[in-house]
């Protein structure tokens, strides 16, 4: 039987909306859209490339309790309200996934919350051993 669990990141959203932060499915881990929110806080700041660094922290600690690491993604998308908003993000996405090319999307589209500035969502793959 294929193991499947869900792991919780500290989000009252969590909660309040009936979802988990990351399913692991077996060897894939599927870490649902995150925003640059600081859970233990609830705190977000203003600055799009912050509230990236954030997203992709919150996702790493996900990865992390799924035994993966950002390594390990195979898909990510990003989501973001304001398109020119996307490319003072890269430098950030790139230290990320600069080796890792994981294939990507992006999309403009509104947010949950008029302060979130980018969302991202990403699929890894565990390895074996």
């Amino acid at each position: 039987m294929t193991e499947r669990r869900a792991i919780l990141g500290g989000s009252p959203f969590e909660e309040r909306i009936g979802y988990a932060r990351a399913v692991v499915d077996g060897d894939w881990v599927h870490v649902s859209g995150t925003t640059g929110f600081d859970y233990t806080t609830m705190a977000i700041p203003d600055d799009v490339v912050a509230q990236a660094e954030q997203c992709l922290r919150n996702i790493e600690a996900a990865l992390t309790q799924a035994e993966c690491t950002l390594a390990d993604v195979v898909r990510v998308r990003y989501l973001l309200p304001d398109r020119a908003d996307f490319e003072p993000c890269w430098p950030v996405l790139r230290r990320c996934f600069g080796e890792v090319r994981p294939a990507a999307t992006m999309l403009a589209c509104g947010l949950a919350d008029p302060r979130m500035k980018i969302e991202i969502e990403v699929d890894a793959r565990r390895r074996a051993g």
